[in-house]
């Protein structure tokens, strides 16, 4: 009798935990698309319970408080998922490791920008707005433009372990300039307010860091369009 009864505990374990990820997925779903369409102050964590299908008490005991929350809503969107995996181990990072030269460095490193942005750029838009207002989202930005800048940092170094760069051996100017352009408002600005496709996007951007960051213009694997 007793080993009948183990393994069914272990069903309904599972079955309670593939329960909770699938309420933290819909309450998550549901802040970030109220934080986005309402903005972070004008949506409350009631807002976000009734949209999310759960009670208010719910959302408290997921994720504890709103900040807590808006980073949840704002990880997700830079990683595509709830997988504690960081966002250089993805699969769609791994070309910027496979590159061989600084060009092909750039251009992979274009196309992750452009996966990275057009997925988080809103949300992105929204904590910053939100940060004149409210301090506790406001560490929340200094902390996105800290992490945007040391992804900018891994990337020159690697680009520069393959090659010279136009600024070497100043690698702080290589981090300064893809710095400023992984900036999701340049995606924002371009492919949802001017309606650019992606990939004329993902080439824009590529060009702009060759342009800057290498000695001279390295020939494309592609044709341009």
């Amino acid at each position: 009798m007793v080993k009948e009864q183990r393994p069914k505990r272990r069903y309904q374990s599972r079955v309670r935990q593939d329960g909770a990820r699938r309420t933290r997925q819909a309450i998550v779903a549901a802040a970030g698309e109220l934080f986005v369409r309402h903005g972070y102050a004008a949506t409350s964590l009631a807002d976000i319970a009734a949209a999310a299908g759960v009670a208010r008490p719910t959302v408290s005991a997921a994720f504890g408080s709103k900040p807590a929350l808006l980073k949840q809503v704002l990880d997700q969107a830079l990683a595509g998922d709830d997988e504690p995996v960081p966002v250089a181990d993805r699969p769609w990072f791994r070309p910027v490791w496979d590159a061989t030269t600084p060009a092909g460095v750039l251009d992979a490193y274009a196309g992750v920008c452009t996966i990275i942005n057009g997925r988080a750029g809103p949300i992105f838009e929204t904590v910053r707005r939100a940060a004149d207002a409210t301090p506790e989202v406001a560490d929340l930005w200094d902390t996105l433009l800290r992490n945007r800048r040391a992804g900018a940092r891994m990337v020159a170094e690697h680009a520069r372990s393959l090659g010279p760069l136009r600024e070497d051996p100043d690698i702080e100017r290589a981090v300064d300039v893809l710095w400023f352009f992984n900036d999701p408002a340049h995606h924002n600005a371009l492919v949802r307010q001017q309606g650019w496709p992606e990939d004329a996007y993902r080439r824009w951007l590529s060009d702009m860091m060759r342009h800057a960051l290498l000695p001279s213009q390295a020939p494309r694997d592609e044709p341009a369009r």
